[in-house]
């Protein structure tokens, strides 16, 4: 026997939430056995879920966790699977697997090399398990081998990377290949960021290639916590080809990838390798032997099936696609797993507002095209209302409401371009009259302080003051439908502040706080036009796009506009990104402006460097405030997660020094 059917799944787990994670591992657990998979692969820390945070410090979870476990072994009669939880061993924490083969456990292995970058922190939970450690650990009243570890499972070899383990240059891959290990499983908890999967697709296949075995790599699925987003996108690779992957960004609990491999197939091209040295003494001090029947996999004819691959990914606009496809999933777990009757959003017929909008919208077009109308509402359950929802249409009214506060400040304009919008997306749509809340403030405070508040004393106070008062109004509506509220704040502008608190930034989710505003405006253009693969464009947009980003704060007279406050939103990015990603002192982030700026004025370039600096600096507090918003690249500016800085600092007074006497000498 040398061929088997294998599997790798994705799951939508999330934290704690024992009994469901449990339900949805036996629900693949059964799916796999129908399907003739032998052995399969589940993601990291797939019984407790990944984002435990410091509640991997309690006992009581550690106990939890070896209880599902218990749950969870008579329903891998027939299979070779692993569940990922934290192992609690000689009063130290590690992250694991446990290798199960027909219902019984058959040892451990941990994690070596933790993800402590970015936005995971599994240094303040785990250790990593030192190379060529074994002992034994004591888990449901039985003691097992744990450590540094493979296992022959009826004769084919298996061994692990877990998720970091296959990122790092000493990859464990290579030790297991040269103890002849057939299979390699790889459970991920990989989230997602823009240009990630080529490079996990590169390790998985590459690395079935260099160890000459078959890789089976699981990833987790949807908003698993709160802020990081998984794709899914489970692989299976052997050989040095990619023979079967699944699909990313699915709405569903959980999804099966599988293939058939051939064990002596791979065994042979290690043999015509050059770069194996031979091994000449057996020892089985690593290794843990344990009997297994395997039913032979059917010959299939043809070559192997197809990687999987929709159409959307092979588009030339993939980054508009998956960040429509990633936010809605985002969206979607996070309204359904806090149990929210849908979104709020305060819309002003402006870029931001109107993308929170439309994602929303999105969210619920793209579930039901994946599991129809009665699929979405099954998954929203604790909503009864919805079981009375006949169409998308009605689905949509009463997942989102669009609120057009205005003031005398507003133009209609604006008015006509939110309220299209609301209406060809299908949303409730009201528009308040705020403007009578102003004058009133303006009056009782202008009354104590003995003056009349103007524009010219008072620019900023009054400008801040018309988006608070938005806010009670929409929290009140929020409140009453029981629905999230959206800020619409987006990254460009939470960098410099540009961003009014509890104003714009009101919100118990802010989906845009990741994404910087060129960008954004870019995807709007395409979401008007093109739109998602299979949903479509949404020309309502055009009014929204034919404007010139506002806050709308200002007198008419004024023609306020926002890169007129700022700068040039593609500048602003490219300075951010110097700055904050690149970590770069102001004077260098004038030359690099200057290289990819040479049409601008390079006194002016560096005064928006300057007074990018002044203003980062000066508003850390507001980013330290936001709402909870997802991840979708390496520039983020999430302090919780990601971007930390002082909310109190010199404010580059030194640097900015130098820059200054720079500009003054040309």
């Amino acid at each position: 026997m040398t061929q088997i059917v294998v599997g790798s799944a994705v799951l939508n787990q999330t934290p704690l939430d024992w009994n469901r994670n449990r339900d949805r591992l036996r629900s693949v657990l059964d799916e796999a056995r129908s399907r003739g998979v032998q052995i399969l692969c589940l993601p990291e820390m797939c019984i407790s879920g990944y984002g435990c945070d410091d509640a991997y410090h309690s006992l009581g979870l550690q106990e939890t966790c070896s209880e599902v476990l218990a749950e969870l072994l008579p329903d891998t009669r027939g299979l070779v699977t692993c569940f990922g939880l934290p192992l609690l061993y000689h009063h130290t924490l590690f992250n694991g697997e446990c290798l199960v083969v027909d219902g019984e456990i058959v040892g451990f292995v941990a994690k070596r090399f933790l993800a402590g970058d970015g936005i995971h922190y599994e240094p303040r939970w785990f250790k990593g398990w030192p190379a060529g450690e074994r002992g034994e650990i004591e888990v449901l009243g039985k003691r097992y081998r744990i450590g540094d570890l493979h296992f022959d499972v009826g004769g084919i070899r298996i061994g692990f990377e877990i998720c970091r383990d296959a990122w790092v240059a000493g990859r464990p891959g290579a030790r297991l290949a040269a103890r002849g290990v057939d299979v390699i499983l790889n459970p991920s908890a990989s989230h997602f960021a823009f240009d990630k999967l080529p490079v996990r697709r590169r390790f998985v296949v590459e690395g079935s290639r260099t160890f000459a075995v078959s890789y089976l790599y699981s990833n987790l699925l949807g908003n698993e916590a709160g802020r990081a987003i998984y794709e899914g996108g489970a692989m299976i690779a052997s050989g040095g080809e990619l023979i079967a992957s699944g699909s990313r960004f699915s709405l569903r609990d959980w999804e099966l990838t599988t293939a058939s491999i051939d064990v002596a197939a791979t065994r042979m091209k290690r043999a015509r390798m050059g770069g194996f040295p031979p091994v000449t003494t057996k020892s089985d001090e690593d290794c843990v032997r344990v009997a297994f029947d395997y039913v032979p996999a059917p010959m299939e004819e043809g070559g192997p099936p197809p990687a999987l691959e929709a159409p959307w990914q092979r588009s030339s606009c993939w980054k508009e696609e998956e960040f429509t496809r990633a936010v809605a999933l985002a969206l979607f777990d996070y309204m359904r797993k806090s149990r929210s009757r849908g979104f709020v959003v305060s819309v002003s017929g402006g870029a931001d507002s109107s993308a929170c909008a439309s994602l929303v919208a999105l969210m619920a077009r793209l579930a039901v095209e994946e599991l129809g109308l009665k699929g979405v509402t099954d998954k929203l359950d604790y909503w009864p209302e919805l079981c009375e929802v006949s169409d998308l249409s009605g689905l949509v009214s009463h997942l989102l409401l669009c609120v057009y506060q205005g003031t005398r400040n507003s133009s209609e304009m604006t008015y006509e371009a939110a309220r299209g919008l609301a209406e060809s997306l299908g949303a409730d749509f009201l528009r308040f009259d705020v403007d009578s809340l102003v004058e009133g403030y303006k009056t009782r405070v202008g009354e104590a302080l003995g003056r009349e508040l103007t524009w010219e004393k008072d620019d900023l106070a009054l400008q801040n003051i018309q988006a608070r008062v938005r806010g009670p109004g929409v929290w009140l509506l929020a409140n009453i439908r029981g629905a999230l509220l959206v800020a619409t704040s987006n990254r460009s502008e939470a960098a410099v502040g540009y961003a009014t608190m509890d104003g714009d930034t009101c919100g118990g989710i802010s989906p845009i706080a990741g994404i910087d505003k060129a960008f954004l405006l870019r995807w709007l253009r395409w979401l008007e036009t093109q739109g998602p693969e299979g949903i479509g464009p949404i020309p309502a947009l055009a009014a929204v796009n034919a404007q010139q980003p506002t806050a709308e704060l200002r007198p008419p007279t004024e023609h306020q506009t926002d890169e007129e406050d700022l700068m040039p939103y593609e500048i602003l990015d490219a300075i951010e990104r110097a700055a904050i990603r690149d970590k770069m002192m102001p004077i260098e982030v004038w030359g690099v402006v200057q290289r990819q700026f040479p049409e601008v004025e390079r006194g002016l370039l560096s005064e928006w460097v300057e007074r990018f600096f002044v203003l980062w600096c000066q508003n850390q507090w507001k980013r330290e405030r936001y709402a909870p918003s997802f991840h979708l690249d390496d520039e983020n500016l999430d302090p919780k997660t990601w971007c930390r800085f002082p909310i109190l600092s010199g404010g580059f007074e030194r640097e900015l020094d130098i820059l200054r006497e720079q500009r003054v000498s040309e």
